[in-house]
């Protein structure tokens, strides 16, 4: 079972206001926050922490198509979740992914889901498990 996943962060304030305010929408809530990171967690098993980059590691920047984590995704309760997540994005500006493609991008009409990028570009997915 997954305990946490820790992501480093180009900008700690920015990447705070990206996922707190999507996550909140899931259940998440703030549950520690100190001067370089913060943690989001749902009362389940697992939590989310985010650290800001030192200084000497900010000149590699994150890439999905390289060695390391691709995406991560999220379960939502139903469709009008994914909705509403989706429409939070785009009036926060958030690049939403394969968005002509919305809501199935993975192809077919069984799998719904939202696929948008947080502030050093992680890809991040929110699927309807309804």
């Amino acid at each position: 079972m997954l305990h946490h996943v820790e992501i480093y962060v180009s900008n700690l304030d920015v990447s705070l206001n990206f996922w707190s305010k999507i996550l909140e929408r899931l259940g998440y809530e703030k549950s520690g926050h100190w001067d370089t990171g913060f943690t989001l967690t749902n009362n389940e098993d697992a939590y989310l922490t985010f650290v800001q980059v030192e200084k000497k590691y900010e000149a590699h920047p994150y890439h999905r198509c390289a060695v390391g984590l691709n995406h991560i995704a999220f379960k939502a309760k139903d469709r009008a979740t994914v909705d509403a997540l989706r429409q939070l994005c785009i009036e926060s500006g958030v690049n939403c992914l394969y968005d002509d493609k919305y809501p199935f991008a993975n192809g077919g009409t069984d799998y719904y889901a939202l696929f948008v990028e947080d502030p050093d570009r992680i890809k991040v997915e929110f699927v309807a498990m309804d």
